[in-house]
């Protein structure tokens, strides 16, 4: 079993997390921690550099993203070896929470850095709690595979899960998602939150096909989209 004894290190790895879309979900602790960062790495500069702007920060933007993670974790650890603080943040909510951080966090863990978390907004926390349906035990599993195959022998996979399951999709695929979830699941009680703290949120509950035929009555399907379902 490790125990935390302190870090071995002066730099201090922070994990922030960001509005999903209303900016007054954001803290004064993020704002004061994103502030004094000596590096913020985000997955998009362009995207958090807008964020910062709003805040009135000035800070040094890293690009930290799928395709260049393992590259940077070589820069990124020897900041934080030199004393200094590397603020981890995504495009919105959670870092982590299908989207980059993990491998730099794995290894500051195991080079003995501080890493403190800063919580906040969490889409798939947000969506589970106003669905309507059992917050606990859940499971999260991040997005569905983009191919019908491999969706159903996803949700296949889920089938004799006894609780609560909570699926990232995306706008295009919903659709064909939910029926896919309702052949391998069957009809289900579920809920699907569409653009969470945002001017258009809409949260849809019913089962799994109720829900597929409201949305395909619709000209097109936006936004953000977490799909809660409960168990069978």
């Amino acid at each position: 079993m490790e125990m935390e004894s302190g870090p071995k290190s002066a730099g201090k790895l922070l994990v922030i997390a960001t509005p999903i879309g209303n900016l007054d979900d954001l803290s004064a602790r993020v704002r004061s921690s994103l502030a004094t960062a000596d590096v913020i790495a985000c997955e998009d500069t362009r995207h958090s550099g807008r964020l910062l702007a709003h805040l009135g920060i000035e800070g040094r933007l890293l690009s930290l993203h799928e395709h260049n993670e393992r590259r940077r974790l070589s820069g990124l650890l020897a900041t934080l070896h030199a004393g200094k603080t590397v603020a981890l943040i995504s495009d919105a909510g959670t870092p982590l929470i299908s989207d980059p951080g993990f491998l730099l966090v794995r290894e500051a863990v195991a080079a003995g850095i501080r890493v403190e978390p800063i919580p906040g907004p969490s889409a798939p926390l947000a969506a589970l709690v106003a669905s309507g349906l059992p917050p606990y035990p859940f499971t999260f599993v991040g997005f569905a595979p983009p191919k019908s195959g491999k969706r159903r022998t996803f949700y296949r996979k889920w089938a004799g899960l006894g609780h609560t399951l909570v699926v990232f999709e995306s706008p295009h695929r919903i659709l064909a998602s939910l029926e896919d979830a309702a052949t391998e699941l069957g009809e289900r009680p579920a809920a699907l939150a569409r653009e969470l703290t945002k001017l258009h949120e809409e949260i849809l509950r019913g089962t799994l096909r109720e829900i597929a035929v409201e949305l395909a009555a619709r000209p097109s399907v936006k936004g953000e989209l977490v799909l809660v379902i409960g168990a069978g």
